[in-house]
């Protein structure tokens, strides 16, 4: 449409447009490019304008120039569809016509474009979690993340001693080989699945029930991972399990009252049982102690007696020999000796008459008690 009389002297940015005055169909000018676009295009487009308005999209050929044009860039797209990039976090299958041909790592790569090659790129260091005997609806084994709901059907196993307990667990995987990953199983979750279900059933089906509660759930654990690993690499299907974690392990809900009732009575016997091994642990050590040491104090007392006897003989035979040498002396020197001993002790006190006598009738004072308790006393520190 041309601009009106509302517009003169000024065009749409407040002055002249250029060429002075006339008015300008803008129409027009998009209509003649549009020709033009057809006349490089097609072949008898018409040279003039009522040429060009006469002959239609229909009417004309694709020339041979604008053809290999077409020709050129989809060849140079097709091609360009080939480059294809590998994340850190995956690993690139290629296949040939659907037939594995190499694997590549992160990075940019090429292959044939489709349909000659293709690729596929698993995340190979994602760790897939396969939870057995219970489902969630989001999140880890947690009440706060989600729901848990138990299966019975998955997580109810019988043990070595013919009881029956509830195990529900996780199995945590990556994948090893992409290749043999994706070709060698059809169904790698429900795979790993199976084989984990039946390898724990295995695993508690050769042990006790009360191990499994207790302390052999770390040992447990370690055994179905090995043997969950065995199997999957005899099928070749290019998983590595990481972890087995058992999150719950109870006896079946109709009977787990019951079960903890036992296993009250089972600690209580177990703690006597280390309270009189305690006891035997205290009282066997010091009988045996103090039998040691009253049979060290006869030994001393038999040496002391046997030594004193000894010392006995060998004075009296060594007063014998003096004896018979001179034989009033010695008698007088043991009279002397026995007086000696005998009123050592005693508390008595003699004065000779005579002296007091001779000193003119005084008497004097001797304080001879205190002297003999000095005596007494000497005797004793010595």
């Amino acid at each position: 449409m041309a601009w009106q009389d509302g517009n003169q002297g000024s065009g749409p940015w407040g002055r002249p447009p250029s060429g002075g005055g006339q008015d300008i169909d803008i129409q027009d000018i998009i209509q003649r490019g549009q020709e033009r676009l057809r006349g490089a295009l097609f072949s008898g487009g018409g040279g003039d304008d009522g040429g060009g308005r006469g002959g239609g999209m229909g009417g004309g050929r694709i020339s041979g120039r604008a053809l290999g044009f077409l020709i050129a860039a989809f060849l140079v797209v097709w091609l360009a569809s080939g480059f294809y990039r590998v994340l850190p976090d995956e690993q690139g299958v290629v296949l040939r016509f659907g037939r594995f041909v190499e694997q590549t790592g992160p990075g940019l790569h090429y292959h044939l474009p489709w349909p000659v090659e293709s690729v596929q790129r698993p995340k190979v260091t994602v760790v897939n979690r396969t939870d057995i005997g219970m489902r969630m609806s989001g999140g880890e084994f947690t009440s706060a993340n989600g729901v848990v709901r138990d299966v019975p059907e998955e997580s109810l196993m019988l043990t070595g001693d013919e009881n029956i307990v509830d195990v529900d667990f996780s199995v945590f995987w990556i994948i090893k080989q992409a290749e043999l990953f994706l070709f060698n199983i059809e169904n790698p979750p429900g795979t790993v699945k199976a084989v984990a279900e039946s390898t724990m059933r295995e695993v508690v089906g050769r042990s006790k029930i009360q191990p499994i509660l207790t302390e052999e759930r770390q040992d447990t654990e370690e055994a179905v991972k090995t043997l969950m690993q065995e199997t999957l690499d005899r099928y070749g299907a290019g998983i590595e399990v990481t972890q087995v974690k058992m999150q719950k392990v109870d006896p079946p809900a109709a009977v787990i009252d019951a079960f903890r009732d036992v296993q009250a009575a089972r600690a209580d016997q177990e703690r006597i049982r280390n309270e009189a091994q305690a006891y035997q642990n205290k009282v066997v050590p010091e009988a045996r102690g103090e039998a040691a040491r009253i049979r060290n104090e006869a030994l001393a007392y038999q040496e002391q007696t046997v030594a004193e006897a000894e010392g006995q003989a060998q004075r009296f035979l060594a007063i014998f020999r003096e004896y018979r040498q001179a034989p009033d002396v010695t008698r007088r020197r043991m009279f002397l000796e026995t007086m000696e001993r005998v009123l050592g002790d005693s508390e008595k006190i003699i004065i000779d008459n005579q002296v007091g006598q001779g000193a003119g009738g005084i008497v004097p004072y001797l304080p001879l008690n205190e002297l003999n308790r000095s005596s007494t006393q000497r005797q004793a520190q010595q």
